[in-house]
């Protein structure tokens, strides 16, 4: 087994609608572990088969229509929870947690949430606060853990695309910074730009916005964080833009990073 492991994240909106856009992808790319936001399917309906013949197994959780995680992984996979598990309101399919060759991945699919006035708005701050409050009871910032997947903020003004304009808007606002920022607190890293600094490095692009992937018009929403001894053995990080260019695209691409591991 190699000493190195490649994570990727990867918001599919609809995982049966990119299954072509998916294959083509992890056969040319083939990361060790690939974390799956907004697959839009009940755990019965899950699409298996074509990641099982490509040598993955697969954890998930789903629900009919909307949210839904999955994490694959060519190496055994061990489900460690589903959901905010604090004694709170049942959570929507937006959390998984596993793990994979020693490490503890956490794939979250953060609520988008609406419009700032809105109480999808609150819920989302609110889901921030119960993923800190969990974190701090049951995992140790002096382990090894990834958090992964689409976190629905851009967090620094080079993460969008026109930061003086879209400041305020959903995804970039300063109520999402602060609460993303008490979650960093407890030990997160981001792993992305340890490595990459420059501007307009984005993994979202708007279907109804014209061309805005040609326009650059993008955001950064989806990340890989990891905690310092995990963010230490990073060797790279990088966006693979080519899904978004695919027939019938997501309106995410992959973020990727390389590890290395016992």
């Amino acid at each position: 087994m190699s000493n190195s492991i490649t994570v990727a994240s990867f918001n599919v909106n609809g995982i049966r609608a990119r299954l072509p856009v998916l294959q083509e992808w992890l056969q040319s790319v083939c990361p060790d572990v690939l974390c799956l936001q907004e697959t839009k399917v009940q755990n019965k309906d899950f699409p298996r088969e074509p990641f099982e013949s490509l040598g993955y197994t697969c954890a998930f959780s789903g629900q009919k229509g909307f949210n839904g995680v999955a994490t694959l992984s060519r190496a055994p996979i061990e489900v460690l929870g589903v959901g905010l598990n604090d004694g709170g309101p049942p959570d929507e399919a937006r959390l998984i947690v596993t793990r994979i060759r020693g490490l503890t991945v956490l794939n979250t699919y953060v609520p988008q949430g609406t419009t700032p006035d809105s109480d999808r708005f609150q819920y989302k701050l609110s889901w921030f606060r119960r993923l800190r409050a969990i974190l701090v009871r049951d995992f140790d910032p002096r382990s090894q853990v990834l958090w992964v997947g689409d976190f629905n903020v851009a967090p620094e003004p080079r993460d969008v695309f026109d930061p003086e304009r879209l400041s305020g808007e959903i995804g970039f606002h300063p109520e999402e910074h602060r609460a993303l920022s008490e979650v960093q607190e407890w030990g997160w890293f981001d792993v992305f730009r340890r490595h990459v600094t420059e501007d307009r490095q984005y993994t979202f692009w708007d279907y109804r916005i014209p061309k805005a992937l040609a326009r650059g018009l993008g955001w950064r929403v989806d990340h890989i964080w990891a905690t310092e001894s995990m963010a230490q053995r990073s060797a790279k990080a990088w966006i693979d833009v080519e899904p978004r260019r695919a027939e019938r695209p997501s309106d995410h691409t992959p973020i990727l990073a390389e590890f290395r591991v016992d």
